[in-house]
């Protein structure tokens, strides 16, 4: 029974299905807690394909937060030619890891 949805979470789309960890902006509940995602824009099961008008409205994906860190850094660059101006800043994303444990529709 192959079952993938796509999903929005903290503005950006993720294509999912049980049993993976995928990557979102920081949410802030603790570890070990249970997120309902309501936001399901598709939903497909065994060929088929509910899409969403923009969301499928009974569907539901469950998940469980794993982790929350920070991403590897990023190194911004600023520099005006003939000016001697040059800055460099970085930059570390925060994120919450979930681990898609059913979607339901």
């Amino acid at each position: 029974m192959a079952i993938y949805a796509v999903i929005e979470c903290g503005g950006k789309q993720y294509q999912v299905n049980p049993g993976d960890v995928i990557d979102v902006e920081k949410m802030d509940k603790q570890i070990g807690d249970q997120i309902v995602i309501d936001r399901v824009l598709l939903v497909s099961r065994d060929g088929d394909v509910q899409i969403g008008k923009p969301v499928v409205k009974s569907a539901k994906v469950l998940g469980k937060i794993v982790q929350h860190g920070k991403a590897k850094k990023i190194d911004v660059v600023n520099y005006k030619a003939k000016k001697n101006i040059k800055r460099k800043i970085g930059h570390r994303q925060e994120f919450t890891r979930l681990k898609i444990e059913s979607v339901e529709c």
